[in-house]
């Protein structure tokens, strides 16, 4: 009677990076010829474990060099920690854990979630990547998936089909990508069957998809997938405003990379290069997969091309031939891959970077090119959202980061800075003398926002700023604003400060915070002269901390007579 394995294949899926259109791993998928083996493995970890094994094992027979995701049922993972037959089928095939990806898949409902998390710690400590598989249609709890912080999160078909149909799709894609932001791990997607789910897809800010489009699943890998004509790609982390750049995170760009031994020759990485000529470089790497030297394509083959090169070289060390490598964290920028690529020797300026773990063991490289486009696409965003007069962002930006710290529970105070009786500033002095002031205003924010840790400003329009700053970094602000003379066109100008303290849980979102601060706007612009006021969401009171009210009757002297007292009354301000 023959064995279960004989009627198994398994067929190879592309993992497309978006950033870079490149296939950034292969997807193993398990192929019964007959009867049903994947039941059968949701049944027995034992099963389980032998089919992910043998996934690696047919992979290998493949001679593919791109990093693979392994499917596993997460009961495999309670059950059986440390998953001794995979450990030797990797070992076996000459790959190292930090290559594979394992692919947990639910029911997750019966399993120990404590037995879980301690199996998922230590394969990551041995260098598996983790990845948590069919988001979005199974029974994963968001507690589980934010204690198991997975390195990759890969969402359902049925939520990339949704992308297209309605905002529902779209928000819970959104949410998903704020929590691997979070967590320093990367957005998947599976089932793009269409172009116009890919443009969803790519709009919707996911690094990684798989689907038919690209490539349908094989039994041998695919060398080119299909990428579709599209756009640039929307960067997920946006510029800073104010002090060094931060730009794109390098995960978005990661590629897979050539490791050998370092003990291996100059003959054996010629070969290596011979036979995968997409390779651009290879890296020598120790018994941990810590890059040692670094092989540039173009350099070394000239070497091993001068005459007596192959002579000189062929059957000797490799590292002869190679230079130090440069290196990155995973959790670095665009811009500190740029940094290290311009901070030394200019005949490597097209090196490739190895991009290392909090173990230094490589996990793959990037490319020059690609982080430069990156860096361009993000600049040239970033510039269509500036305020034209004050080169400022506009509220979108505010507004943004804003929901993350709400998010992220943390406190928070908004702000909103208008010039008072701009109209009048304009038809006295002329809009060039208004337009100066304006951008005077923008001067100063961006100034201050630039020394205070964790500032955003943002110019709305007109004479209009929002200021989001730490509760306890307001007075400079108020300083700078409130407590110098401004004038336009000679005649003397003054700007009301609104602020709103937001504590963690005190609003759901950027609108709730910003119809809690027109109230306390209403209450500055009644004050007389410089003024700020200072409330919280819900309060009737709020406090004056700079202005007087005006002794007139009407609604606007009883507002801000309402501020003077609520202050009276002990009501705090701060946070």
């Amino acid at each position: 009677m023959p064995a279960w394995t004989d009627q198994l294949r398994f067929a190879f899926q592309p993992v497309v990076n978006l950033a870079t259109g490149a296939v950034a791993a292969l997807e193993v998928l398990a192929r019964p010829e007959c009867g049903d083996v994947l039941a059968s493995a949701r049944r027995s970890p034992d099963i389980d474990a032998e089919l992910a094994g043998l996934a690696v094992q047919s992979a290998a027979r493949q001679e593919t060099l791109l990093p693979l995701h392994v499917n596993v049922f997460a009961a495999t993972v309670a059950e059986l920690p440390g998953l001794t037959v995979l450990r030797k089928a990797v070992h076996d095939a000459g790959r190292r854990p930090w290559e594979i990806t394992l692919d947990l898949g639910g029911p997750f409902t019966h399993v120990p979630h404590q037995a879980l998390l301690a199996g998922v710690a230590e394969l990551r400590d041995e260098g598996y990547r983790i990845c948590a598989d069919g988001v979005g249609d199974g029974d994963l709890p968001l507690r589980l998936l934010g204690d198991l912080a997975p390195d990759l999160v890969k969402l359902d078909a049925s939520l990339c089909a949704g992308l297209t149909c309605g905002a529902g799709a779209r928000a819970v894609v959104a949410a998903m990508g704020r929590l691997c932001e979070q967590a320093g791990g990367l957005l998947a997607i599976e089932g793009v069957e269409t172009e116009r789910q890919y443009a969803a897809v790519r709009d919707a800010g996911v690094q990684l998809a798989q689907g038919n489009l690209f490539a349908p699943p094989a039994r041998r890998p695919a060398a080119d997938v299909y990428l579709p004509p599209a756009g640039p790609t929307p960067a997920t982390v946006a510029a800073a405003p104010y002090g060094a750049p931060s730009g794109p995170p390098v995960a978005q760009f990661l590629e897979p990379a050539a490791l050998l031994p370092m003990s291996a020759s100059a003959g054996a990485v010629r070969s290596h290069l011979t036979a995968f000529p997409e390779v651009s470089g290879v890296l020598l790497v120790d018994a941990d997969g810590v890059p040692v030297r670094a092989v540039d394509r173009d350099r070394f083959l000239l070497s091993l091309s001068a005459r007596y090169g192959h002579a000189l070289y062929a059957d000797r060390p490799a590292l002869r031939l190679a230079d130090r490598p440069r290196t990155v964290g995973a959790g670095a920028t665009a811009w500190e891959v740029l940094d290290v690529i311009t901070d030394g020797d200019r005949v490597r300026t097209g090196d490739d970077v190895a991009v290392v773990d909090e173990r230094g063991r490589c996990v793959g490289v990037v490319h020059l090119a690609d982080i430069l486009r990156a860096l361009a696409e993000s600049r040239v965003e970033e510039a269509a959202r500036l305020n034209p007069l004050t080169r400022l962002p506009g509220s979108d930006a505010v507004n943004g980061e804003v929901d993350r710290r709400i998010a992220e529970g943390r406190p928070f105070a908004l702000s909103w800075v208008d010039v008072d009786g701009f109209k009048q500033v304009n038809d006295g002095a002329g809009f060039a003398a208004g337009d100066e002031l304006i951008r005077s205003v923008g001067r100063v924010l961006a100034e201050v926002a630039g020394r205070e840790a964790d500032a955003r400003v943002g110019h709305i329009g007109g004479d209009d700023f929002l200021v989001l700053a730490e509760p306890g970094g307001l007075e400079p602000f108020a300083a700078a604003l409130l407590d110098v003379a401004w004038s336009a066109g000679g005649a003397p100008v003054t700007l009301s400060l609104a602020t709103v303290l937001c504590p963690p849980g005190g609003v759901t979102g950027h609108q709730q915070a910003a119809a809690a601060l027109a109230p306390l706007k209403k209450a500055a612009k009644a004050l007389p002269g410089a003024s700020w006021v200072v409330g919280r969401p819900g309060a009737e009171r709020f406090e004056t901390r700079r202005g007087t009210p005006a002794r007139v009757p009407g609604p606007a002297g009883e507002a801000a007579a309402a501020g003077q007292e609520g202050t009276r009354a002990g009501v705090s301000g701060s946070a």
